[in-house]
């Protein structure tokens, strides 16, 4: 991940909007295909610029993987008109910050400024995109960089690699099935045509969404997004396979050894609907109650009350094609990762066969309502959700309408979905386990 300071002046200016209220935003696209996104909120004096590439780990070659999360770095390098190592210096003299990050399904930079360095902003992203250098230099450069965080973050992190994992297990034909940092010896083994012909395959207008939002005048930004973006020329067409997964039928067991770890865990994964689906909503609300935070059933029977764990935790996947729910603990002293899972049992089995009370379903709703205003009290944020409801919900107001659909889940809704999904021969467990010492 790619990410710069923020001064603190601007971070006090950046706080903006604190209160839920309807988004208002315009949206058209260009000759060249390009979505645009405005978004006018002229209550402090900062903008956000953001560029959503449709573009994810699933679009890669199984054989090239890595690519996607690769170019999140590399696409910082500098451009024609922009030299190596000056991204960096161009953004902070403006008093800004900026960030970028992959996933399955897309890739996402974005620039914060005060509001008068809107016009840098605009010019930083289409740079970006029209005039980006792909060479050797700093193919080589980002080749290191890339090894360096997946040392850190996936190899020698405990419980690193559980990610890699569980997508190995919960896909066998769909592009999800292998880690967003994908392979370092696929990137060491590719050639630069191959990075040129992904940039030119992937970073175009047609393929991506420009989003401004904050202190701007419109009339005059839409006039500076024709003149940066419209001589950009429209890509061709890209070509998506549509990949179905085999449901699973039969309880897939894996097991990991971690050589940094010394304490076992135990997750179970779930593969569910997508997260534009109804269902996924649903999946959401279950996982929340059962195993999001302290104040989760869980937490609260197996940390509090039982101490036979150490740490209860979910990781719900949310993507374009498939989701996953992903529930799993550590357990403490002579309690075992099996004990551990007979109680997660428990849990599902009676949210699938009872209703949640009253209390529990109104303390859910009242979580996803401030979940909702916070996901929409900054003006980043607000830049974030309209990208990301566009691209891969297909429905941009969502911003403001996304919580009439958890206000609408009713609690039977609840149980039948749990009944659906969180079937025990339809998961992953894996075992995930300190790696095993030689005696000798």
């Amino acid at each position: 991940m790619k990410q710069y300071v923020l001064s603190g002046l601007f971070m006090l200016s950046a706080v903006g909007i604190t209160s839920a209220q309807e988004v208002s935003f315009e949206e058209y696209d260009l000759d060249n295909g390009l979505h645009v996104i405005l978004h006018q909120d002229n209550s402090a004096p900062v903008v956000t610029t953001a560029v959503m590439y449709h573009v994810g780990s699933k679009d890669e070659d199984p054989e090239k993987t890595g690519f996607a999360h690769f170019f999140e770095h590399l696409l910082f390098e500098g451009t024609k008109n922009i030299e190596r190592g000056e991204w960096d210096k161009i953004v902070s003299s403006n008093g800004g910050s900026g960030n970028a990050n992959t996933f399955l399904d897309r890739t996402y930079y974005y620039e914060t400024f005060p509001s008068n360095s809107l016009e840098t902003g605009l010019w930083l992203e289409s740079e970006r995109l029209m005039h980006p250098i792909i060479g050797q230099i700093g193919v080589d450069t980002q080749k290191e960089v890339v090894q360096e965080e997946r040392r850190l973050r996936v190899d020698n992190s405990p419980y690193g690699a559980f990610f890699e994992v569980l997508l190995k297990n919960l896909y066998t034909k769909h592009p999800y099935r292998w880690g967003v940092i994908g392979s370092l010896d696929h990137l060491s083994s590719a050639t630069l045509d191959d990075f040129k012909n992904f940039n030119q395959t992937f970073y175009v207008p047609n393929n991506a969404v420009l989003v401004v939002a904050g202190d701007f005048e419109t009339q005059k930004t839409k006039k500076m997004i024709s003149d940066y973006f419209g001589p950009i020329p429209k890509g061709a067409e890209i070509q998506r396979n549509v990949v179905t997964e085999d449901p699973i039928v039969n309880t897939k067991k894996a097991v990991y050894h971690d050589p940094n770890i010394q304490i076992p865990a135990i997750l179970l994964a779930y593969r569910t609907p997508g997260q534009a689906e109804r269902e996924a909503y649903v999946i959401n609300m279950i996982s929340t109650y059962l195993s999001d935070g302290e104040s989760s059933k869980l937490y609260k029977k197996l940390v509090d009350e039982k101490k036979i764990a150490l740490q209860i935790f979910s990781v719900p996947i949310d993507a374009e094609d498939y989701s996953c729910y992903v529930v799993g603990g550590l357990p403490v002293g002579e309690n075992s990762i099996q004990d551990i899972k007979n109680e997660i049992d428990a849990e599902i089995l009676k949210i699938q066969t009872e209703l949640i009370s009253e209390k529990d379903y109104q303390k859910l709703q009242n979580k996803f309502e401030n979940n909702f205003v916070n996901a929409n009290s900054s003006i980043s944020g607000i830049a974030n959700s309209l990208a990301e409801n566009y691209m891969l919900r297909d429905n941009t107001n969502l911003i403001n309408t996304e919580i009439d659909i958890y206000r609408s889940i009713t609690r039977e809704e609840i149980m039948e979905v749990a009944k659906k999904y969180l079937k025990v021969n339809q998961r992953v467990e894996l075992e995930y386990l300190p790696e095993q010492k030689d005696a000798n």
